[in-house]
């Protein structure tokens, strides 16, 4: 490498171009040819056996079968995923190190007064994996049947009713704080340290609903312990006959999905993007990653790294606004 940087001064003296211009040309030509010539790290900012967790492991299998490589999945939790986005952020952009994104990448800028690195800036978009709409739970023996039978009660008797969540600014405080605006209504939020104790409690009956990503609802869903109200999408779900989604609902503005894609340190070179992309979509086109997924309440996205970089950009635009109404703040 050294001899490469040494030949290239002298041919960019010679036609009159930058050393750092040339050596990043050279480089990206080479990584083209010859990357991944070793594993390559997907940085979940979550703990093993969530939703991220496990859509990043069933996509990571096939993606590695076709890109010839392992792929190591790394969970590193914590600060509501700031650990794992700053630890991604500060690696080389070399594609060997990349993230699995969610929605607190496009939220976290606008939650937190503070931060080590700038969420708009800090990533290059590879792809989206998918989505899912979250859903308004209640406990099984809850009064509320319908949304509105929920909305109407919290209008009639304000500070009634409760909802948990993970922690201020998860996606299911901000579902509920657009709900809340879109349904003209307010509902006390409890966070809690993570979903499973403010699930324990919605089950207990000691909280009046959540929204929650199918996901992590299905099995409770499935054995009756929970009732879906509403779907935040504008069309109902497969997995959750019966259903309504939110357009149904009679509130079109409330539509709020977490999603999943992979983006990695800024400056990666563009053929290494292209490579990554490339199996990425040759994994969701697979059926039984399709399958798999789809069973999870998982839908789909396919599309260009662009189309990521759009995403993500509009969804930090409508959160930042979110946030900036409702007055919530990480720290």
């Amino acid at each position: 490498m050294r001899q490469y940087a040494h030949t290239l001064a002298r041919l960019a003296r010679t036609l009159g171009i930058g050393t750092g211009l040339a050596l990043t040309c050279v480089l990206a030509a080479h990584a083209t040819g010859t990357y991944p010539e070793k594993p390559i790290n997907i940085v979940v900012p979550y703990a093993p056996g969530g939703a991220l967790d496990t859509v990043t492991r069933v996509v990571a299998v096939k993606m590695g079968e076709v890109l010839k490589q392992s792929i190591i999945v790394d969970n590193r939790p914590g600060a509501a995923t700031n650990i794992g986005m700053d630890y991604v952020a500060r690696q080389p952009a070399d594609g060997y190190t990349i993230l699995t994104a969610s929605p607190s990448l496009t939220v976290n800028g606008a939650l937190f007064s503070k931060l080590p690195f700038n969420p708009s800036k800090a990533f290059a978009p590879i792809g989206e994996i998918g989505y899912a709409p979250q859903v308004i739970v209640v406990p099984a023996n809850s009064p509320y049947k319908t949304l509105e039978d929920l909305i109407g009660d919290a209008k009639k008797h304000p500070d009634k009713l409760s909802f948990g969540t993970p922690g201020i600014g998860s996606s299911g405080h901000l579902a509920v704080a657009l709900l809340e605006s879109e349904g003209k209504f307010q509902a006390t939020h409890i966070p809690y340290k993570g979903g499973e104790p403010a699930m324990n409690d919605l089950l207990g009956g000691r909280l009046s609903f959540m929204a929650i990503n199918p996901l992590e609802a299905l099995a409770h869903l499935k054995a009756g312990t929970l009732r879906a109200l509403v779907v935040l999408s504008d069309k109902p779900m497969a997995l959750l006959p019966g259903v309504p989604d939110v357009v149904q609902a009679g509130l079109p503005g409330a539509q709020v999905s977490v999603w999943w894609g992979f983006v990695g340190p800024a400056g990666m070179p563009k053929p290494v993007i292209d490579k990554l992309n490339a199996a990425l979509q040759a994994a969701l086109k697979d059926p039984a990653v399709q399958t798999r997924l789809a069973n999870l309440g998982a839908i789909l996205a396919p599309g260009t790294a662009d189309d990521l970089g759009k995403f993500i950009a509009a969804q930090t635009a409508k959160w930042g606004e979110v946030i900036k109404t409702a007055g919530i703040q990480a720290n």
